[in-house]
């Protein structure tokens, strides 16, 4: 395929996040992620060199994506730590493959320096907004961990189906930062 393509690197990556999220990565493969995006089967191995690396450098991405979109619910916010958290689920719920492949695919090269970056980066950001939280009712500083635990054990849960249908997610998620934070 004589072909040639000016943002290859970019049409890759959003066509392996929309096969993703249609698909989950079982139905992830360099070819498909190839065709979806117009080019020919060898273009992603170029770029990537394998499935491996083009998923990496997708959640790669999706951090970097998840960490600012917590830095924007957080600025300027009356009650950061809940917005953190509301945002938080809020990128799970919008990008649930994406979310899933940043969090829990063996599909990653752990090692790869941008990924660990941009991991540390989004976790730095909810470490800085719970540390700097005013104290809860209890008269406790958000842990960091504590908070990170909460917010993605209940993001997990509701994109595992695992939560009561009632009183609905947005409740349930209100009554846990309620309580947690």
């Amino acid at each position: 395929m004589a072909y040639h393509h000016g943002a290859l690197r970019p049409a890759l990556l959003d066509a392996a996040e929309t096969l993703l999220e249609e698909a989950g990565p079982d139905g992830l493969s360099l070819r498909a992620i190839a065709r979806a995006a117009g080019v020919s089967h060898a273009a992603p191995a170029h770029h990537f060199g394998d499935l491996r690396g083009l998923l990496t450098a997708l959640a790669t991405e999706g951090f970097t994506r998840f960490g600012a979109a917590l830095e924007a619910a957080a600025a300027g916010s009356a009650d950061p730590l809940r917005d953190l958290g509301r945002a938080y689920v809020r990128f799970a719920r919008v990008h649930p493959g994406l979310f899933q492949l940043m969090f829990r695919s063996p599909l990653l090269q752990g090692e790869d320096a941008a990924l660990r970056a941009a991991m540390a980066g989004s976790f730095g950001t909810l470490a800085r907004i719970a540390a700097a939280a005013p104290p809860g009712p209890a008269g406790r500083a958000a842990h960091p961990i504590g908070s990170w635990c909460l917010v993605h054990g209940f993001a997990m849960l509701l994109l595992d189906g695992r939560l009561p249908a009632e009183p609905g997610p947005d409740a349930l998620l209100e009554a846990v930062l309620g309580s947690g934070s």
